[in-house]
């Protein structure tokens, strides 16, 4: 609990977010609650948009509801009742409700664009959070007095603490705790995904076709007014820079080309697509999420894998336990950052492995597979243990409840 005394007495009052997606405005409205001086920097030249449907379940829902957020988040809801499965011909060959799939629908859990969530976020901090778009940290340098921070753009400044939330490819991670390839952990399968018009007329649903292997889908967005295309495939590391957005659509035009069902239609709104996402479904493991005055939170630190559906769960409730223990320790980072790791972990080692199993249910591999697959989803809502299917993405978003720091 943080008592008045406590926040006279407070330390390290000056933090550095990198990153202005989710986890980092998430952590800047706890601590700008909590007395510390927020600020965010980030690369983009403005907030993002685009970017998958996610889900805010569990412990991350009474967490914006505490920040008083929850009705706005509700009412940007995807609003998505359900999801069929195709064949090559567009009949439908099993459907399932998101409620039984994922629990959206219940105990004011939400299914949300990953860009209006971070909207949400923004406008709620924009007014007390300094935000510096259109930069990035180009070097830090740690000592007894804080973190030497030079950027690209701005001048040059010492925060007391640097967090990175920059996501799964982390500049912070890289500069901090070394290369990428020392964490992440590829999961055997890529994404990507894109808006288009509502091709397919879609109320509030969505549709996958498989062939093995691989899903091509559409569902619906703002209120049916667009849609999201999104691919998903099975395949070893592609040797590719993440930062070629060309050579990323080669790479999904070349793995779908002459495929069926609806699936040239969708490709064909790659070209103006302003909001394409392509990257490997991998994870982040780490051993510790800090290092001195630096640490990390969200997909920066502990990515499950857009195959967990925690990913926006893991950066609300990180953000919120590693402020309310900065809170606690009174900005003593040392013992805050202890905290936040022993408090986070188990969440962090559910998600990631809870992952593990999805991608045959996903994009199985066979076409047995995907008959496999469909004969349980039409038999699910009949099953006495559909709770216990249907409920696991609510048990892993619970695995941790949400402490009372204030």
């Amino acid at each position: 609990m943080v008592t008045v005394a406590d926040m006279r007495e407070m330390t390290n009052h000056n933090v550095l977010i990198s990153g202005a997606s989710i986890a980092g405005p998430a952590l800047a409205f706890w601590l700008e609650r909590y007395g510390f001086t927020p600020t965010i920097v980030e690369k983009a030249p403005a907030l993002r948009q685009g970017g998958q449907a996610i889900d805010v379940l569990g412990t991350a829902t009474e967490i914006v509801r505490r920040m008083g957020l929850l009705e706005r988040v509700q009412a940007a809801s995807t609003g998505k009742r359900g999801t069929s499965y195709v064949d090559v011909h567009g009949t439908v060959r099993a459907s399932i409700s998101s409620e039984v799939f994922n629990g959206v629908g219940a105990n004011g859990d939400t299914e949300i664009q990953r860009g209006d969530l971070a909207q949400v976020l923004y406008d709620a901090t924009s007014d007390k959070v300094d935000y510096l778009f259109g930069d990035s940290i180009t070097a830090m340098v740690q000592d007894q007095d804080g973190v030497h921070v030079t950027f690209e753009h701005s001048p040059a400044r010492t925060f007391d603490l640097v967090i990175g939330a920059d996501g799964v490819h982390s500049h912070t991670r890289r500069l901090a705790f070394g290369p990428e390839s020392d964490f992440l952990r590829h999961m055997g399968y890529y994404i990507a995904i894109y808006t288009t018009p509502n091709l397919l007329n879609l109320d509030h649903w969505e549709y996958d076709y498989n062939t093995p292997g691989t899903i091509a889908g559409s569902y619906s967005a703002r209120h049916n007014t667009q849609a999201k295309a999104i691919f998903a495939w099975a395949s070893d590391p592609i040797d590719h820079d993440y930062r070629d957005g060309a050579a990323q659509r080669r790479i999904l035009c070349d793995t779908f080309a002459g495929q069926g069902w609806e699936v040239p239609r969708l490709l064909a709104e790659l070209p103006a697509a302003q909001d394409f996402y392509f990257d490997a479904m991998a994870q982040i493991r780490m051993r510790s999420w800090s290092t001195g005055r630096v640490a990390l939170v969200g997909d920066a630190g502990y990515c499950a894998s857009p195959l967990s559906g925690q990913g926006a769960n893991l950066s609300l409730v990180g953000a919120y336990v590693l402020a309310g223990q900065l809170a606690t320790a009174a900005g003593e980072h040392t013992a805050a950052f202890a905290g936040y790791e022993r408090e986070m972990r188990p969440m962090v080692d559910a998600c990631q492995k809870f992952a593990e199993g999805v991608g045959g249910w996903y994009a199985p591999n066979s076409r047995t597979m995907i008959r496999v697959r469909d004969l349980n989803v039409r038999l699910l809502p009949y099953l006495p243990w559909r709770g216990l299917i249907g409920g696991a993405p609510q048990k892993v978003a619970r695995t941790i409840e949400a402490a009372a720091y204030v």
